[in-house]
């Protein structure tokens, strides 16, 4: 069931909220937790019933694990038992997401033909796996205890981030829903609806018609074509836009589905373009993600501890790791390489100015349009291979906008109007990095759970004052209005909702 569906919007959602707040105004806590549960599996099970067990025999394997481990020391035992709760977990995705790529690499090298059965990947296993993952290691470290299966299953299977994230922590999630006064308010109706329909807005009326511009250059490239050059750069800065307010889309509308039921979830998408560096891209960009490689992955390889080969070493085994989660393909894994370079390369050139006595002052660094432009670059070369279905296609791609096959301004025969797609990319690139970001402009009602933490652990983009000024959401005729006309536009333009980008890993 998509977020952007008539079904979601107009069935699902308002009759899982009504029900969810006429009983936890009964003050029937357990009761709430059940349905939430019970309309969260609904939700999942709605694009393919026969992935339910595996949903459910997967939150009883960790559950399981989650209790033994919570109830020993650190030591021997636990140790095994941790490891083999990772292993099973690791088995559980690595069959389902990269069975196929295994086998067709082997079939590839080997000739071996072994005919294997296609498999089907489960919506949102990825996401679902690394927060089993957290929950596991958080309980083998004693950070948490005491949570039955009903709270655990509601902790992982909560539908506001079950498919896509943001990948939350039960120390993040489970204290709201036990706090004594748990249930939204007019203030979180009023927020969480102004979020949900900002990303759908997003979503349908700017990501999709943005795909419209990059499919057909990726397509073209696909089958072996050149596209021109104007056509090359189009289309990536097109795909650049589309992955943006798709993934942008989905945050909004995930934090703000769960703030109308009165809970804060964590940021993940934070104007990534803005981004200085390509280490604060990475701060910006699919944030809980990042939090889960660094905590889980990087720190536990050695970090920054070791020395800096060692260092760039396990940013180089963290990045073709996170490529790698996106997609059982070369291309992400090439798309993570990449990443890993752009990282150890900024490191390596900030600690020899830190050497020689030539780094700068953070605030002096901090909002400079060279470093914005360079990063925003890097980035756009490495979605190349993010989006295309092979090297060969990314490079013939990457070559076209090089001017290896010819500078011609045309579309060179490809559906695509180089005009009006220009103009899209103008306005949104000053959307991005010139206007606030959603949370921004809500920032006063702390819509996210870091707005509420204290002090607040919000790492806000840079916006002109006066348009912060002018944005600034409030609770008024104005914006009601604002929004009933985007979210009318929203639900005319979706006859045929598309999947966001995020789903498919």
């Amino acid at each position: 069931m998509l977020f952007n569906s008539y079904l979601f919007i107009l069935v699902f959602l308002p009759v899982t909220l009504g029900i969810y707040v006429l009983i936890v105004r009964q003050g029937w806590r357990k009761q709430s937790f059940d349905w939430l549960v019970l309309a969260s599996i609904f939700f999942y099970g709605w694009w393919k019933w026969s992935n339910v067990p595996l949903l459910l025999g997967s939150l009883l394997f960790n559950y399981t694990i989650g209790t033994w481990l919570g109830k020993l020391n650190q030591g021997h035992r636990a140790k095994v038992l941790l490891t083999f709760g990772l292993i099973g977990n690791l088995l559980f995705l690595g069959y389902f997401k990269y069975a196929n790529f295994f086998i067709d690499n082997a079939d590839a090298l080997f000739g071996l033909n072994w005919g294997f059965t296609h498999v089907v990947l489960p919506l949102g296993i990825s996401f679902i796996t690394f927060q089993k993952i957290a929950y596991l290691v958080d309980s083998y470290q004693g950070l948490t205890r005491g949570y039955g299966f009903r709270d655990f299953c509601l902790f992982v299977s909560f539908f506001p981030q079950l498919i896509a994230g943001p990948i939350v922590h039960h120390s993040e999630l489970m204290p709201q829903f036990r706090r004594p006064n748990a249930g939204p308010d007019w203030e979180d109706w009023g927020v969480g609806a102004t979020l949900f329909v900002i990303g759908l807005g997003k979503k349908v009326l700017i990501a999709d018609p943005f795909a419209g511009f990059a499919t057909p250059v990726f397509n073209a490239a696909h089958n072996g074509d050149s596209p021109t050059f104007a056509a090359a750069w189009i289309g990536m800065l097109s795909y650049a836009m589309q992955i943006y307010f798709d993934f942008s889309g989905y945050s909004d509308m995930a934090i703000g589905l769960g703030r109308l039921f009165g809970i804060r979830l964590p940021l993940n998408f934070n104007s990534p373009y803005k981004a200085v560096n390509i280490a604060d891209f990475w701060r910006r960009w699919h944030m809980t993600l990042s939090r889960f490689l660094r905590d889980y992955l990087y720190i536990p390889l050695g970090g920054n501890r070791k020395g800096p080969r060692r260092r760039y070493v396990n940013l180089m085994i963290t990045m073709l790791l996170g490529g790698l989660w996106h997609g059982a393909g070369w291309t992400f894994v090439m798309w993570g390489a990449l990443h890993g370079l752009y990282l150890a390369i900024f490191h390596g050139w900030h600690d020899w100015r830190e050497r020689t006595g030539r780094a700068r002052p953070v605030a002096t660094v901090r909002g400079t349009w060279a470093g914005r432009l360079a990063t925003f670059f890097v980035v756009l070369l490495g979605w190349a291979f993010f989006r295309a279905d092979s090297f060969g296609s990314a490079l013939r791609l990457l070559g076209a906008m090089a001017g290896l096959h010819g500078f011609g301004f045309n579309a060179g025969g490809l559906n695509v109007n180089l005009t009006e797609a220009t103009k899209m990319v103008v306005i949104f690139l000053a959307v991005v990095w010139f206007f606030p970001n959603s949370h921004e402009l809500l920032a006063a009602h702390k819509p996210a759970l870091e707005y509420a933490q204290d002090p607040p652990k919000v790492p806000l983009a840079p916006t002109p004052r006066w348009l912060g000024r002018l944005l600034t959401w409030q609770p008024n005729l104005w914006w009601a209005l604002l929004l009933a006309v985007l979210m009318v536009c929203g639900i005319l333009n979706l006859s045929r909702p598309t999947e966001f980008i995020y789903w498919q890993f």
